[in-house]
C-alpha cells in the first residue's frame, strides 16, 4: 500500500515537471521571439538611422568659414579688408568657475576690465554660441605665454581668425558700416530665412551700412571637411573636403579722395554732405560729421567706448546724411518756382513789389522777409537769386497746399529714395490729411505760407535734397541713388556692373526748367546769395542757399546769432550742381548750427567742387559770418 502512494506521487511530480518544462520552453521561445523582433526592428526598420548615428560618432563635420568679400572705392582703394589675428576664446560651458579662471588667466596675459565687460556682454547675447573671445589681436609674446600655460586652462583656446578691418576708420563709418558678433536673434532670423546652414562656424554678420545691406554677397559660401575620428575624438584622416567659397568683392561708386576732401572742407563743423553723379545716381561722396571708428564694434564694443559714443552731445552714431531731418529752408524755393510755372500761377514776367512782409487777407500777422524793408520789385528770376521770402509767401498762398503737395512730392520729398543702405527715413512733406492724422487739427492758411519757404512742418534729409536737385538739373529724370558700382565674383573674377538705375522722368516744360536753372546759376554770380562762394570759379555752377531754423524768433525780434546758444543757431544749407549747363556732380551741404547757407555751406561746396574739377586741396572752414540771416 505504501508503494502505491509513492508511485502516485512520482507520477504527479513527473507531470508537474513536464508542465514546468513546457512553460519554461515557451518562455524561452517567447524571449527568442522578442529578441528576434528587436533585432528586426534595429537592423531592418531602424537600420539606416543607427548606421547614421554610428557614422556620426566616427565622422565629424567641420565647417570651413569663407573669407569675407573686400570693399573698394571706384579707383581701387581698399575700404574694408580682412586681417589674420590671434584671439583667445573661451567655451563657458567647459569652464568650472569662470570668474576664477579669468582671474588666473589675467596672471598670464593682460585682461582689462573692458575685456571682461565685453566678454560678459557677448555671453548675454550669445547663449547658444560655443566659443567667445575674451581677447583679440594677441601679440606673438602673448600667444607663446598662453601656449606654455595651456594645460592650466581647460575650455580656453588660441584661434587664428580673419578679423575685419576698416583702414579709414571714421571717414566712411556711416557708409561702410561694420560687422558684429552673431547673436541669438541673428541665428533665429537666419533660421527663418533658411540661411542658418551657410553660417555654421561663422562668428560675424553685417550690422549697418554696406556690410549689412550686401551681407549675402560679402559672406560667401561655407565649406565643410569630413574627418574620421577615434574614440577619443582625435583626428585620424580626412574623408572629404568641400572648400569654402569666398564672398564677392564690392566696388563702390565712392571716390575716397573726394570723400577726404569733403571731410577736410568741413573743418570742425558738424553736418552732412551728399555728392552724386546726376547721370546715373552713383554716390560720389557721403559725409556725416562727426563719425565713429567702426573697428570698435567688430568683436563687441566695450562699455566705456559705447557710453562715450552713445551719450556724446555730437551724436556721432547718427547718420545725418541718411537719417537727419531738417527744414529745407530756401532750398525748397526752386521747386515752388517750378510749381508756379507748371501750374499756371506764375509767368516769367510776373513781378511783385516786396515791402518786406506778407499778410493774409484779413489778418494783422506779418510773415517777414529775411531782409527788413524788402527787395522792391521782384520777378521769378530775382526771387531765386536773392532768395526773396515774400515772393514765395504770396506764391504759396496762390498755389494752396494741395497743389504744392501733389506737384512737389514728384521730386521725392516726403518719401525714401531707395538708396542701397538701410536706415533711410522719409522726411515729411506735410498735407492737411497728415496734420489731421498727426495732431487732430485742421490745416490753416498760415501753415501753407510756412511750407512755401521750406519751414513749418517741412522736413527733408540731405540725401532727399540731393535727389530732388538731381531731377531739377536733369530736366526731370530721376535715377536711384546707390553706392555699389560693381560686384566682382570671387570664383570667376568677372564683374557685374549695376546699370539701368533710371526710375522715372517727369513731364515738365523745358522752358520752365531752363528758366529755373538759369536763376540758380545766378545765385552764384554777383548779386546772388552765394556770390562769394562762386567768385572767380573756373567752371560754372548753379546752386541754392538755405537757412533752416532751429528755434522760432518772436514776431518783431531780430535774429542775432551771437546772442543765441551755439546749438540753437540756424542750420546752413546749400544745394549745387556743376557745370551748370551740363552737370557732372550734384551736391547738398548741411552745416549744423552754421548760420546762413551763403556764408558757411556754400564755401564748403565750392572747395569740394574745386577739388572735383581742379584737384585743389581744400582748406578747413574754421569760422563763418553767422550773424545775419540771408537765405
Amino acid at each position: 500500500m505504501n508503494h502505491g502512494i509513492e508511485l502516485r506521487n512520482h507520477l504527479r511530480e513527473l507531470r508537474h515537471f513536464h508542465i514546468r518544462l513546457t512553460i519554461s520552453a515557451g518562455f524561452v521561445v517567447l524571449l527568442f521571439c522578442l529578441l528576434l523582433a528587436r533585432f528586426f526592428y534595429l537592423q531592418v526598420l531602424r537600420g539606416e538611422h543607427y548606421t547614421t548615428l554610428a557614422e556620426a560618432n566616427r565622422i565629424s563635420i567641420v565647417p570651413l568659414v569663407p573669407n569675407r568679400g573686400l570693399i573698394f572705392d571706384r579707383n581701387g582703394e581698399i575700404l574694408a579688408e580682412n586681417h589674420t589675428t590671434y584671439a583667445l576664446e573661451i567655451v563657458p560651458d567647459k569652464v568650472t568657475n569662470l570668474e576664477v579662471a579669468i582671474d588666473e588667466l589675467a596672471t598670464v596675459i593682460e585682461i582689462t576690465a573692458e575685456d571682461r565687460q565685453r566678454f560678459n556682454k557677448l555671453r548675454r547675447e550669445n547663449t547658444r554660441f560655443q566659443s567667445l573671445p575674451i581677447r583679440t589681436r594677441l601679440s606673438d609674446v602673448e600667444v607663446a605665454s598662453f601656449a606654455a600655460n595651456h594645460y592650466r586652462f581647460p575650455g580656453m583656446e588660441i584661434k587664428a581668425r580673419l578679423l575685419r578691418h576698416y583702414p579709414h576708420a571714421e571717414l566712411l563709418s556711416h557708409v561702410i558700416g561694420y560687422i558684429g558678433r552673431i547673436s541669438d536673434k541673428d541665428l533665429e532670423q537666419l533660421e527663418n530665412n533658411n540661411e542658418l546652414e551657410n553660417y555654421r562656424g561663422s562668428l560675424h554678420i553685417g550690422r549697418t551700412g554696406i556690410e549689412q545691406s550686401y551681407e549675402r554677397e560679402l559672406h560667401g559660401v561655407t565649406g565643410f571637411e569630413e574627418a574620421e575620428t577615434d574614440v577619443a575624438g582625435r583626428h585620424v584622416r580626412t574623408l572629404s573636403h568641400t572648400p569654402p567659397v569666398a564672398g564677392n568683392d564690392l566696388v563702390l561708386s565712392l571716390d575716397l579722395k573726394l570723400q577726404q576732401a569733403a571731410e577736410s572742407a568741413f573743418g570742425d563743423y558738424r553736418g552732412a554732405l551728399v555728392a552724386m553723379d546726376p547721370t546715373n545716381g552713383e554716390i560720389l561722396a557721403f559725409v556725416s560729421k562727426p563719425g565713429f571708428d567702426p573697428n570698435l564694434f567688430v568683436d563687441g564694443i566695450d562699455h566705456l567706448n559705447w557710453r562715450l559714443l552713445n551719450e556724446s552731445i555730437d551724436k556721432p552714431l547718427n547718420n545725418r546724411a541718411l537719417r537727419g531731418v531738417y527744414p529745407p529752408g530756401s532750398t525748397f524755393k526752386p521747386f515752388m518756382a517750378l510749381a508756379g510755372l507748371e501750374l499756371g500761377k506764375r509767368t516769367f514776367q510776373y513781378a511783385i513789389n516786396d515791402p518786406g512782409y506778407f499778410s493774409l487777407p484779413g489778418s494783422q500777422h506779418r510773415f517777414r522777409d529775411w531782409k527788413p524793408g524788402g527787395h522792391g520789385k521782384v520777378d521769378l528770376h530775382k526771387s531765386l537769386v536773392i532768395s526773396c521770402d515774400t515772393y514765395y509767401y504770396m506764391l504759396a498762398n496762390d498755389l494752396g497746399i494741395t497743389n504744392m503737395f501733389n506737384f512737389i512730392s514728384q521730386f521725392g520729398f516726403g518719401r525714401k529714395t531707395g538708396i542701397d543702405i538701410p536706415g533711410e527715413v522719409a522726411g515729411l512733406l506735410p498735407s492737411p490729411e497728415w496734420k489731421m492724422k498727426r495732431f487732430k487739427q485742421s490745416w490753416f492758411p498760415g501753415d501753407t505760407i510756412s511750407v512755401g519757404i521750406g519751414q513749418g512742418y517741412n522736413l527733408a534729409t540731405p540725401l532727399q535734397l540731393t535727389f530732388a536737385t538731381m531731377i531739377l538739373a536733369n530736366n526731370g529724370t530721376a535715377y536711384r541713388p546707390h553706392f555699389v558700382k560693381q560686384i566682382q565674383n570671387s570664383i570667376t573674377g568677372r564683374s557685374f556692373e549695376k546699370k539701368n538705375n533710371q526710375m522715372y522722368t517727369l513731364d515738365l516744360k523745358k522752358e520752365n526748367l531752363m528758366r529755373v536753372n538759369n536763376a540758380l546759376a545766378g545765385v552764384t554770380r554777383p548779386g546772388g546769395t552765394a556770390a562769394r562762394a562762386g567768385a572767380n570759379a573756373a567752371y560754372t555752377f548753379a546752386g541754392k542757399t538755405g537757412t533752416s531754423q532751429v528755434i522760432n524768433i518772436k514776431q518783431g525780434e531780430r535774429y542775432v546769432a551771437s546772442k543765441i546758444q551755439e546749438r540753437h543757431r540756424d542750420h546752413a544749407l546749400f544745394t549745387a550742381y556743376a557745370p551748370a549747363e551740363d552737370p557732372k556732380i550734384i551736391m547738398t551741404v548741411l552745416v549744423e548750427n552754421g548760420g546762413s547757407g551763403g556764408s558757411t555751406a556754400a564755401p564748403i561746396a565750392r572747395q569740394v567742387l574745386d577739388y572735383f574739377f581742379l584737384g585743389k586741396t581744400p582748406e578747413p572752414l574754421l569760422t563763418a559770418n553767422i550773424n545775419n540771416r540771408p537765405h
